[in-house]
């Protein structure tokens, strides 16, 4: 299976690392440590050292109750990367949601739109369609970041984040927008308790019957954090990494073709040691 994207098709038959570069100063994890060109492009250079395929750079943190910042400081904060980052020869992403940034950063060139509100801000999905060969990653998420732990979803959330998210790939197709572009991220933690987002995982078939490759975002969740804190192995979210790397595994032999993670080194070899027994298993 291939991805398709603006200068690369992705070769999906075996698992893609995102790494993820977070120009914001409030990202629950790794907040204020790239918020500028120097130590981003370090910190891209490095991700893809340890073994990261595709570059995701975000400026507008999404963290439950985050604010909304303005067009200008997101594109004050992205553009100087991206127009680094396009240089060095891999798929590089933006994560947003506007589309004044969305159209900045196509027109620079970049390959992936990563959008936590799948495309429904009023003009996205036409621009999106207006770019001929650019992938697009569709998010589930419940409300906005702002309440959506206020009130989570209720009850069995499967049904709803399908029926969701294919309703949005065919807003795509409906618009001439061909399926090999697109991957689906089922939004983990976003506007789920920490029972619906481990059920995102265990039942991740059912979202993948929609025939679009998945992409899994458990990097250092607070799913994950509440968890070990039960068993009584409190931890910051940079201490996670071991629980992340729990559920990528997981999330990769139930099929999921994308992780988009902090850690990358750790994530590269967990990977690499599933592979292994894959091989073995033949």
């Amino acid at each position: 299976m291939l991805w398709q994207t603006t200068r690369f098709s992705i070769d999906l038959s075996a698992p893609k690392v995102m790494g993820i570069l977070n120009i914001t100063p409030d990202s629950f994890s790794d907040g204020g440590l790239h918020n500028n060109v120097p130590s981003a492009m370090a910190r891209a250079e490095q991700m893809l050292k340890d073994g990261a395929h595709i570059l995701d750079i975000g400026g507008e943190s999404s963290r439950p109750g985050a604010p909304v910042i303005s067009l200008e400081e997101e594109l004050s904060r992205v553009v100087p990367v991206l127009r680094e980052l396009l240089k060095l020869g891999v798929p590089v992403s933006i994560d947003t949601c506007k589309c004044g940034v969305m159209q900045t950063a196509l027109d620079l060139g970049v390959d992936i739109v990563n959008d936590i509100w799948a495309l429904r801000q009023p003009g996205a999905l036409e621009l999106v369609a207006s770019y001929p060969h650019c992938g697009i990653c569709l998010m589930h998420m419940h409300r906005d970041p702002q309440t959506m732990q206020v009130q989570p979803m209720e009850g069995d959330i499967l049904p709803d984040v399908i029926a969701f998210l294919q309703g949005r790939c065919l807003a795509l197709t409906d618009l001439g927008v061909s399926p090999s572009r697109v991957i689906l991220d089922p939004g983990i933690g976003f506007g789920k308790t920490v029972t619906q987002n481990f059920s995102l995982l265990a039942r991740q078939s059912e979202i993948m019957s929609l025939g679009y490759p998945l992409l899994a975002g458990w990097s250092r969740k607070s799913a994950l954090g509440r968890v070990i804190d039960a068993a009584g192995y409190p931890t910051k979210a940079h201490e996670r990494t071991a629980a992340s790397l729990s559920a990528v595994v997981m999330a990769v032999e139930r099929g999921a073709q994308v992780v988009r993670v902090h850690d990358v080194k750790e994530t590269a070899q967990a990977i690499c040691v599933w592979q292994a027994v894959k091989a073995a298993s033949v």
